[in-house]
């Protein structure tokens, strides 16, 4: 049946829950979803939802395993509780989807966890509810790949029935100075009205405040640049790195030097990988390709970001056989495995890809990384942890990740592990030119 005028406007002016009344409830608790939860348990009814039973039985424990939220920040969020049942969300007025935005093996966008957050959402939507994502997407995701999933599902109205919100997450996993309520936080809405109210919702919990995009599709570009941002000029770094490094220049020297006038970068080289660096590039150049553009700039900081793996590997390498050590057969010692030092976070390290690379050469390698969990390991990677390496044992030793325990061990002792002719990669220049063989 075709709606008259008076009909369609007579749902348009279906209103939302006043603030005060919210209900809200978010998809997904890992890393950006649990510090959310916890921020708006403190002043709300929050049920925190996830999939992952185990996930739910720990929390209800007290006790996060990410290490984001302490236990006694757990113990203060009053008005949140733990679900797992599609069931406790009906009651929610504000859905908060913050569920993981992967890549496949193709290096392309997987939204499989996001509309599977929407058909759930869908299913519990009612007349006046407002759906916000704060997953990393390509500009124009939420409105063309999650609201028909959210139309379908429920049954009702984009911006008559119900209506949607975007804020991007800026999580920085193991970062204790800039957290959820420092950091300035981008809302949008499908409505005017609505992005008042989404803006309202965070500036509730945020003390460094918010910045209101005119629209979704502005807020979503907003977050995928970020970090296509920050790989560019890492890329930018790693490719000076590999220059200086055949030029017998110290990098880490280089860099110290630049960075004395007041406006250089302070990027430095490496592996990138984590959620959001090494994969949201990728949002950004499926989205351009699909509307016919071929990004060259984007795609070329990509594939040098990927290549560290592979390099650091043969500067290891051409090393030993300087040293007159043979590959085949030797035993090289990998510190660290997470993204990023001083956090649990596995999702995307690239060190897999270091490790991988030394097997392909004959070399035994051995990974230990006090920080994560040696079964979540094995279940990820098929990478058995070394708990306690041995002494003098290795011909290289690789500290891949700046983890505080390596850095309290100092270079003597880390140097301990390795034969009486072994060579040392100091892949993240914690330590003075002297004190390692080779640094990145």
């Amino acid at each position: 049946m075709v709606k008259t005028a008076s009909q369609k406007r007579e749902k348009s002016e279906v209103t939302v829950e006043p603030h005060n009344k919210h209900k809200i409830a978010i998809i997904g608790l890992g890393y950006v979803g649990l510090p959310l939860a916890v921020e708006f348990g403190k002043k709300y009814d929050v049920t925190g939802f996830d999939v992952n039973e185990a996930r739910i039985a720990a929390l209800q424990a007290g006790h996060d395993a990410t290490l984001e939220v302490s236990d006694v920040e757990l113990a203060g969020a009053k008005g949140l509780r733990y679900s797992c049942s599609e069931n406790d969300l009906k009651a929610a007025t504000i859905f908060i989807v913050t569920v993981p935005t992967p890549i496949d093996a193709s290096k392309r966008p997987d939204l499989t966890p996001l509309i599977r957050a929407s058909e759930t959402v869908g299913a519990a939507l009612k007349r006046g509810d407002i759906v916000i994502y704060e997953s990393t997407v390509y500009p124009g995701a939420t409105e063309e790949d999650c609201v028909p999933v959210l139309e379908r599902v429920s049954g009702l109205t984009f911006n008559e029935d119900f209506f949607c919100g975007y804020s991007p997450e800026r999580i920085n996993p193991g970062d204790r100075e800039h957290r959820l309520t420092t950091i300035k936080k981008v809302t949008a809405g499908s409505t005017p009205e609505v992005a008042d109210i989404v803006d309202w919702l965070y500036a509730s919990i945020v003390t460094a405040g918010t910045h209101k995009a005119p629209s979704i599709r502005v807020a979503e570009a907003a977050k995928v640049i970020e970090n296509t941002q920050r790989d560019l000029n890492i890329a930018l770094i790693n490719e000076l790195a590999i220059i200086f490094n055949k030029m017998s220049i110290d990098t880490e020297a280089v860099l110290q030097a630049a960075s004395t006038k007041w406006n250089f970068l302070p990027f430095r080289p490496g592996l990138v990988g984590g959620h959001c660096i090494g994969v949201d590039p990728y949002y950004l150049t499926h989205k351009a390709e699909k509307i016919g553009y071929h990004p060259q700039v984007i795609l070329a900081g990509r594939r040098i970001n990927d290549g560290m793996g592979a390099y650091v590997a043969g500067q290891l390498v051409r090393e030993m056989i300087k040293h007159g050590i043979p590959v085949l057969g030797s035993k090289v010692l990998v510190l660290g495995l997470t993204f990023k030092e001083n956090c649990p976070d596995l999702r995307n390290s690239r060190v897999v890809d270091l490790v991988a690379e030394l097997a392909d050469y004959g070399i035994l390698v051995d990974v230990h990384d006090p920080w994560v969990d040696a079964q979540e390991v094995r279940d990820e990677y098929g990478i058995d942890l070394c708990e306690n390496p041995d002494q003098r044992v290795y011909d290289g030793i690789i500290l891949a990740v700046a983890h505080e325990q390596f850095r309290a061990m100092g270079a003597a002792v880390i140097r301990g592990f390795g034969c009486e002719d072994h060579v040392f990669f100091d892949l993240k220049s914690v330590f003075g030119p002297a004190e390692s063989d080779v640094r990145l």
